[in-house]
């Protein structure tokens, strides 16, 4: 990652709020997917788990891209939300 898309990040962060909403929840999937990788065995439950959440954090991440790049294509009209679809399931 470039220092120019840090920083816009950390703008992004300060300033926008579906994208401070987002990486909150991405840090919060990060989180129990860090818990999830220290057992040495994953149940089946644990497993689906896991597959969700790596989906859930991956379309997260998209979202926030979605945002920094339309803060970088026009920044004045950067508060405009974007539309998006429904987060994959299971």
């Amino acid at each position: 990652m470039t220092a120019e898309t840090q920083d816009l990040k950390t703008l992004l962060l300060a300033t926008d709020d579906e994208f401070r909403r987002l990486a909150e929840k991405h840090q919060e999937l990060e989180e129990r997917l860090q818990q999830l990788s220290t057992r040495p065995h994953l149940s089946e439950p644990e497993r689906v788990e896991e597959v969700t959440l790596k989906k859930r954090k991956l379309h997260l991440k998209d979202r926030m891209e979605e945002i920094v790049r339309r803060y970088r294509n026009n920044p004045a009209t950067s508060s405009a939300p974007i539309p998006h679809p429904t987060p994959p399931r299971g």
